[in-house]
């Protein structure tokens, strides 16, 4: 608890939560001498967690989650941690058999440059860990545990995978020809550790930060599921590989979060395992090798017939809940105007005039689309409609005047 308190351990514990970290503070030159960041930053998440559920209530907005989910969402994450009870990560085992078998150079373990490689390395190695779990089905089968909540926020930076980790080893071997299994060890964890605080709707947009670095608004459109958000922004703390490889997306429209196919239950192993109950019933359904090596090696919405990854268009539409209300706030005040001006009532241009206003700004913040063809039609009879019921107005109020007068 004392070191808890201490001045020193909190700043050190914070800017590691957000990597900013130095390579001389965080450069070591045996794995054992290597602190375990990502158990020592328990307090971290509980303490940021805390203070977004606080931010979240003072601004009056919906809660940031139910009690099921937060629970889920904890359950998940001690479940992915169990297999550090036999070993110090599955990643930092492979990476050292490697290193101690087939590395090809040794770069200094003090070294800042070797310290700032290894900070690229990982991330681009995450990047492709990333990639792959959404566009292999044997791999998303572990993945899409991350994405099973419908909220968004720290809690789901929680809720991982018991099995990815099993697979995730791989993509990081290269780097093992060259840089030490101290420094890999170090930026595994800090690359972790940065994609906690992201998983938030409090931060809305960070700026010129946007270009490189992964924000809450990026990764909030990798965790939608409405169409623009399929398969995009894998990075773990940049995003230029995003913008490299061309999985790159802008935060547009209200995202709506969860599984493109929602699971709708908090059943902790369930959660964990189902998609692999789904991956045998499908392996077995066809009957050509070609067919059954394809539900495992090719994206999840793959199906004989379609493009590897699957047809995108095909997405369920979604509707954000708050589409739904203002949607339905719009109709109902319609109904009202078109009643105002049957009825004949002297308020009738001004309610109209407002329903146009209304209509002009549910499109321009994507709230209300309409087919492209039609688009340039709705436009001009909006602008008539404004047009006209302004005059309507700017009539009724000169013919006020010259009564009064």
């Amino acid at each position: 608890m004392s070191q808890v308190m201490d001045p020193i351990y909190l700043t050190k514990g914070i800017r590691s939560m957000f990597y900013m970290v130095t390579p001389n503070e965080s450069s070591f030159e045996h794995v054992e001498d290597v602190p375990l960041y990502v158990q020592q930053a328990t307090p971290f998440f509980i303490g940021l967690m805390a203070v977004e559920l606080v931010v979240s209530l003072l601004k009056d907005d919906a809660p940031v989650a139910d009690f099921g989910d937060f629970v889920t969402s904890l359950s998940a994450g001690i479940i992915s941690r169990m297999p550090a009870l036999f070993a110090r990560s599955i990643e930092v085992t492979g990476y050292i058999y490697v290193w101690n078998n087939f590395h090809l150079l040794e770069l200094p373990w003090d070294s800042a440059w070797t310290w700032w490689l290894a900070f690229l390395g990982v991330d681009f190695g995450y990047y492709w860990v990333h990639r792959f779990a959404h566009e292999l089905n044997i791999i998303w089968a572990a993945h899409q545990v991350h994405h099973s909540s419908e909220y968004y926020n720290l809690s789901t930076a929680l809720r991982q995978s018991a099995t990815q980790q099993f697979s995730s080893w791989v993509f990081y071997l290269p780097m093992a020809l060259a840089v030490p299994p101290s420094v890999f060890a170090v930026h595994i964890q800090f690359n972790l550790l940065y994609q906690f605080w992201i998983h938030t709707e409090l931060i809305r947009d960070m700026g010129p930060l946007e270009w490189v670095l992964n924000t809450p608004s990026h990764h909030r459109v990798h965790h939608g599921r409405n169409e623009y958000c399929i398969d995009k922004n894998y990075g773990g703390a940049l995003i230029i590989w995003d913008r490299l490889f061309g999985t790159f997306a802008l935060e547009s429209h209200k995202v709506v979060y969860g599984l493109v196919n929602p699971i709708n239950t908090f059943e902790i192993i369930y959660v964990q395992f189902h998609y692999y109950k789904y991956l045998w019933k499908s392996f077995n359904r066809y009957t050509t090798i070609f067919n059954k090596l394809g539900v495992l090696w090719k994206g999840p919405s793959w199906k004989p017939g379609k493009p590897r990854l699957g047809d995108h268009s095909e997405v369920p539409e979604v509707l954000p809940q708050l589409t739904v209300l203002m949607m339905t706030g719009y109709i109902l005040y319609s109904l009202t105007s078109f009643g105002f001006i049957i009825d004949q009532r002297p308020t009738a241009s001004m309610w109209e005039l407002l329903r146009c206003i209304m209509m002009v700004m549910l499109l321009r913040y994507g709230y209300m689309t309409v087919p492209g063809p039609l688009a340039g039609l709705i436009e001009a009879s909006v602008s008539l409609s404004l047009l006209y019921w302004g005059l309507q107005i700017v009539s009724q109020l000169v013919s006020v005047e010259k009564k009064t007068a």
